[in-house]
């Protein structure tokens, strides 16, 4: 039997600090809109969706501008619409948005909800860039550090529902796309799509002049490619685009085969959607050959993969 859906990413264009969040939210529900149009089954939304790119600014602890960009729960009053709306059109979506829990804990975190508005799956960023400190030569901050903490819940993949053909589902955020530890731990799990959101900079953050917008939309869409295909996994990578601010966000937004082939990407930083039809059967020839871990993987040589953090090099 096949197994099949139809996927959308949602590019969103520049979301300005002044923008009000009735008007955010009715673009994402205009892109969703449009997705199910195109039959889509299942729409991706990037990184902290609901809100501008918030730790490009120093903001004090306390203020109410920084608490303002947080969620206390998923869905929220002002956030239903989005899971009505969702839910009237019988779509899913992955939501990007920052979390602050009950115990005033603050995570950058991304949710999966099936069809039928219930959430499938949650996961807290783990790769968090930028530093902790406000850096008052830079005219733009990545202060992700100080603003989240590190994710703890670990790289979980979850089913999606029988609908959906039952796929093997993960999540990562931004960042997470670059490191393939955290691929691995879902291709180990079976992985069969890797859903990712992100925001990230047109330009180096840490004030170098060495990474252009168009390196670093080589380098987005190259993670994508390259991940997918070791883990024989399709993958969707979705952006918050174009100038907030001031501040530029790359685009690039695509849809990769588990061949590593991208079968869909965005032409604009606008807002814009991206459609692929996705087989997940397609995953069977990496998983069962060259990516069959059981008959190929050898874990007793990685151990300075988990024991180890920075780069020791050999003696002279």
């Amino acid at each position: 039997m096949p197994r099949h859906i139809r996927l959308a990413g949602a590019q969103l264009g520049p979301i300005q600090r002044a923008d009000t969040r009735e008007a955010t939210l009715a673009r994402l529900i205009a892109l969703l809109e449009a997705a199910a149009k195109d039959g889509a089954d299942l729409v991706v939304f990037p990184e902290l969706a609901l809100t501008t790119f918030f730790p490009r600014w120093y903001i004090p602890d306390g203020e109410p501008e920084l608490l303002s960009y947080f969620e206390r729960s998923m869905p929220n009053p002002q956030v239903q619409p989005l899971f009505d709306r969702a839910k009237a059109l019988g779509v899913g979506f992955y939501l990007g948005f920052a979390e602050l829990t009950p115990e005033g804990k603050r995570f950058n975190t991304a949710i999966t909800v099936g069809p039928d508005g219930q959430v499938l799956g949650k996961y807290r960023k783990i790769h968090l860039p930028g530093s902790k400190d406000f850096r008052p030569a830079q005219e733009f901050q990545q202060l992700e550090k100080r603003y989240f903490e590190y994710g703890d819940m670990g790289f979980p993949a979850f089913r999606g529902p029988r609908v959906w053909n039952s796929p093997v589902l993960g999540m990562l955020i931004c960042n997470d796309r670059r490191w393939p530890e955290g691929w691995r731990c879902l291709g180990l799990q079976g992985v069969e799509l890797v859903m990712v959101g992100y925001n990230s900079a047109a330009y180096d953050p840490n004030g170098g002049p060495d990474e252009s917008e168009a390196l670093r939309t080589f380098h987005s869409t190259l993670a994508a490619q390259s991940n997918a295909y070791m883990n024989a996994t399709w993958a969707i990578a979705v952006a918050k685009a174009g100038v907030e601010d001031g501040a530029g966000l790359i685009g690039g937004s695509c849809i990769v085969d588990p061949n590593g082939i991208v079968v869909a990407q965005a032409k604009t930083t606008g807002d814009e959607v991206i459609i692929a039809d996705v087989d997940f059967d397609a995953c069977l020839q990496g998983k069962e050959k060259m990516f069959n871990f059981a008959a190929h993987r050898r874990p007793e040589h990685y151990k300075r993969i988990v024991e180890q953090v920075g780069a020791v090099p050999p003696k002279e």
